[in-house]
């Protein structure tokens, strides 16, 4: 992955692009906010590893600068001391962290390494057609997706292949209720994301709600617009990749 360090300190910069090409990444260095700046606009990289303090542009106002000319692009700050007002400002203004130096490389490596995988979906549905129109959707998108239309399967799917990240996965399975498969799979895979689905809004209400109460992420009402779909996956990816800077 191509990743930008920003910092005013030219050694930490040159160790920290050391450590990041050993390990297989594409450092580039930048010394200043506003050259980390000009380095996404002329140069976009896939993460920003970026110093707080900084003279003329601090790594804040840097971040919103990025966030204007790439809204998706994923910021760690970093900083041998910051306030609480300043970590929830990096948070209003999309930072994926704020950590503490010096830095905790393998967790930064773990942080890179997830980032840079294809995140991967199971959909449930037992309509073979629209799993089919779903599939080649979220494809085109770059995701790697499974399909299963019988209820009784979806476990052996996640337990050959744990990498499935998000579960997809309609309330009205034919004589199954969709919120029994999510109990199974929540006993055995209780961080496993699962997003519902359904078409009968008003008759599964019931369900809707006991099935939030044992976490589903959220529901969509088909039909849905698939805008919200990708919105919804990648706010559970962020949130998967920030959780684990905060570990």
């Amino acid at each position: 992955m191509k990743i930008l360090v920003v910092d005013d300190d030219r050694r930490i910069v040159r160790t920290t692009c050391d450590i990041l090409k050993i390990k297989g990444h594409e450092p580039i260095p930048a010394y200043s906010g506003e050259e980390g700046v000009e380095k996404v606009r002329t140069d976009p990289p896939d993460c920003v590893l970026m110093d707080i303090k900084m003279p003329g542009l601090n790594g804040v106002e840097a971040l919103k600068r990025m966030k204007e000319i790439l809204p998706a692009l994923p910021v760690v700050l970093v900083s041998a001391y910051a306030t609480d007002d300043l970590i929830e400002e990096a948070d209003h203004s999309g930072a994926y962290a704020v950590l503490s130096k010096p830095l905790n490389f393998p967790m930064i490596l773990s942080f890179l390494s997830l980032l840079g995988k294809e995140e991967s979906i199971l959909v449930v549905d037992d309509d073979p057609e629209f799993c089919k129109t779903l599939k080649d959707i979220l494809i085109l998108r770059g995701f790697h997706v499974e399909t299963e239309t019988e209820p009784q399967r979806v476990m052996e799917h996640l337990d050959n292949n744990y990498a499935l990240a998000i579960v997809v996965l309609d309330l009205k399975l034919g004589a199954v209720n969709g919120v029994d498969v999510m109990k199974e799979i929540k006993a055995k895979y209780h961080g496993k994301p699962v997003l519902l689905m359904t078409g009968y809004r008003e008759e599964m209400g019931g369900s809707i709600e006991q099935a939030r109460h044992i976490g589903a992420y959220t529901c969509l009402y088909k039909p849905f617009e698939m805008d919200d779909l990708f919105h919804t996956i990648e706010k559970i990816r962020v949130d998967k990749l920030k959780n684990l800077l905060v570990a």
